[in-house]
């Protein structure tokens, strides 16, 4: 399911994973992490931790910067999809 920015983890799979050819157990195995952590941020369950950025970063997969603004945008995008509480400015206006 495709969603717009697409969930970074999505970007994972298609993009590295599934285009390297690994498994999702090997692919875990490699980051250091348990097959159903990494599994749960594939398939959208999770976000891309901090941690997770910088093993990737140093897996050779992007930056930890690039994954951190995907997960943001994609987090930003969630929260515009629902209805916001009125909300008033913090310094009035003189």
């Amino acid at each position: 399911m495709m969603h717009n920015p697409p969930h970074p983890g999505e970007l994972l799979r298609d993009e590295v994973i599934e285009a390297l050819n690994l498994s999702v157990t090997e692919a875990a195995s490699r980051l250091a992490m348990s097959r159903v952590a990494l599994s749960r941020v594939l398939n959208g369950k999770a976000g891309i931790s901090p941690d997770l950025a910088l093993r990737l970063e140093q897996a050779g997969a992007s930056t930890a910067r690039a994954w951190l603004a995907m997960q943001a945008n994609y987090d930003l995008w969630r929260a515009r999809q629902h209805e916001q509480p009125i909300v008033r400015r913090l310094q009035e206006a003189a």
